[in-house]
């Protein structure tokens, strides 16, 4: 049987990188007493995978991560608790649902989207007034970018990726494609909007939360370009 938890990474871990989040949890399970499912072999390991590895510096509202089980917990309560009184509260365990038969996809191959909040860092924001300028961008149908790859870097139109933006108090939302078919990270939109506009643009000006990751449920015979975006936690069922 498989679980999906929720958590958040907030404060000083977010400095760490994905491999360590895996180590973390390893250990967080193991103290926490849950009856997890480990691999065959001469090297067995966790069977566990993680949605979308979040880049070093970000913080996070909600991480995925599934994990097979031999047996379920008493409950979904009893089995948060156990994980944050083995853990630390800058990565705390927010939800744990079990994922019923025939949705029991590993997340990192459902995601499709994730929705992200932005604001520049103190003294690290254009001098211009800037707000007023964001839907001007955003109403452009083509926004050329370069965008990097492991072994290469091409100027893309990145505007189709972008699928839903809003400006509140100097805070900038953004809903972007994301997943292995087609990733949009927000500091390149920001870093793109920042170069249009003439404006300065620092080295680590923003700070960026992922607010929630999105599966794209449509049916095979949907339109192109329609989208039904549901939360990774939403697919599973507390207990």
């Amino acid at each position: 049987m498989k679980a999906r938890i929720r958590f958040s990474k907030k404060g000083s871990m977010k400095l760490i990188g994905h491999l360590d989040v895996m180590r973390y949890f390893q250990k967080t399970i193991r103290r926490a007493g849950l009856d997890v499912a480990y691999s065959e072999g001469f090297n067995p390991h966790m069977l566990m995978s993680f949605a979308s590895p979040l880049g070093i510096g970000l913080t996070s509202d909600a991480e995925y991560m599934d994990l097979e089980l031999c047996s379920l917990p008493p409950s979904s309560k009893a089995a948060i608790d156990a994980l944050n009184q083995a853990g630390t509260k800058e990565m705390e365990v927010t939800g744990f649902v079990q994922i019923p038969d025939g949705k029991a996809n590993k997340a990192m191959t459902l995601v499709a989207a994730a929705d992200y909040t932005l604001h520049f860092r103190d003294g690290h924001g254009p001098e211009m007034e800037w707000e007023s300028r964001l839907n001007d961008y955003f109403a452009q149908e083509t926004i050329m970018a370069l965008k990097k790859t492991k072994h290469s870097e091409k100027e893309v139109n990145i505007r189709p990726m972008i699928y839903d933006w809003s400006v509140d108090s100097s805070t900038v939302f953004l809903k972007l494609a994301a997943g292995s078919v087609e990733n949009l990270k927000p500091n390149l939109v920001m870093d793109t909007f920042l170069d249009q506009i003439g404006a300065r643009r620092d080295p680590f000006a923003f700070e960026i939360n992922r607010c929630e990751i999105y599966a794209n449920l449509m049916a095979d015979d949907a339109a192109e370009g329609e989208r039904n975006l549901i939360s990774l936690y939403c697919l599973g069922t507390e207990f």
